[in-house]
């Protein structure tokens, strides 16, 4: 149920609204089936427990929603296919060859009309509002993931509550320290996992995964113009996660400690819902507030 991929912004403090005023917003834009226009995706907003009646999920001052996509499954060949068999009517039709303007128009028209008879794939983000410490966490890996989430949400808040999140020390520069001192910053540990990027043109790059990199080696890596940009790291032994350089956290994961103590026996799914998310929610800004210590503070704006 903890979310895997951390893509973290910050919310503006001064920013209030309740999960009423926020379900009330994103109605607006309330997942519909089948719904396509010139967009190939489909994309809407749907609840996290679908009997609350609610697309906002709330626990105490945290909101969580959830975005669904739908896209067809149309693949280029049979568009292919079809627009050279329409090209070929539209050409007997006119007496002559058809153009590259009109065969894009074709093409086109084809994707159009075959569209609603395709296969649907669904896929869906959660994202998480914090208003207690502002922060909007998407649970995501890609960054195109949590455009669209942003990007919907810029349609429905005015002004968009929501900056990213930017350290005073950048991660590549701080993990590059860590490994070439050998010390992680105090209640982290640095795991076996690690990768090396040059900065050069040629983008050269080595990893090391699933096992701890020679010292010698990481040592000429790092004074050849290689800079770290992922590094695998655990947190007072209650979450391990892999950082890289654009701050972003992967493959969250609660260990042991966390495990022993999370009590998941009730049998309403939403209550145990909630109490797996509240806990995820109390560690989740623990690491956040200890990761962003160890990166110098919070970048202050100009």
């Amino acid at each position: 149920m903890w979310f895997k991929n951390l893509k973290v912004f910050r919310l503006n403090p001064s920013w209030k609204i309740t999960a009423a005023e926020l379900n009330e917003q994103l109605q607006k834009q309330a997942f519909e089936e089948g719904v396509f226009s010139s967009n190939p995706l489909n994309m809407g907003w749907t609840a996290i427990f679908p009997e609350t009646g609610s697309l906002v999920h709330a626990i105490e001052q945290n909101y969580l929603i959830n975005l669904r996509v739908e896209k067809k499954l149309l693949p280029a060949s049979v568009i292919n296919q079809f627009t050279k068999a329409k090209a070929l009517e539209v050409e007997e039709q006119q007496g002559y060859k058809v153009g590259r303007k009109q065969m894009r128009e074709l093409k086109e028209a084809v994707a159009d009309t075959l569209r609603p008879r395709a296969f649907s794939i669904y896929r869906d983000t959660r994202a998480w509002f914090d208003l207690k410490n502002h922060w909007l966490i998407v649970d995501a890996g890609a960054s195109s993931k949590s455009d669209e989430i942003i990007g919907m949400l810029a349609k429905i808040l005015d002004p968009l509550p929501i900056k990213s999140f930017i350290t005073e020390t950048s991660p590549s520069v701080a993990m590059s320290a860590w490994l070439k001192n050998d010390q992680a910053p105090a209640d982290f540990s640095i795991d076996q996992d690690t990768e090396l990027k040059s900065l050069g043109d040629d983008r050269a790059s080595v990893r090391y995964a699933r096992h701890n990199p020679d010292p010698e080696d990481l040592a000429k890596q790092l004074t050849t113009g290689k800079v770290c940009t992922r590094l695998a790291l655990t947190w007072q032994d209650r979450i391990s996660f892999v950082l890289n350089d654009a701050l972003d956290i992967r493959k969250l994961q609660a260990l042991e400690i966390i495990e022993q103590n999370r009590d998941l026996s009730s049998i309403d799914d939403i209550e145990r819902f909630d109490t797996d998310m509240a806990l995820m929610f109390g560690e989740v800004n623990g690491l956040l507030n200890a990761l962003t210590d160890a990166l110098d503070g919070e970048k202050k704006e100009a």
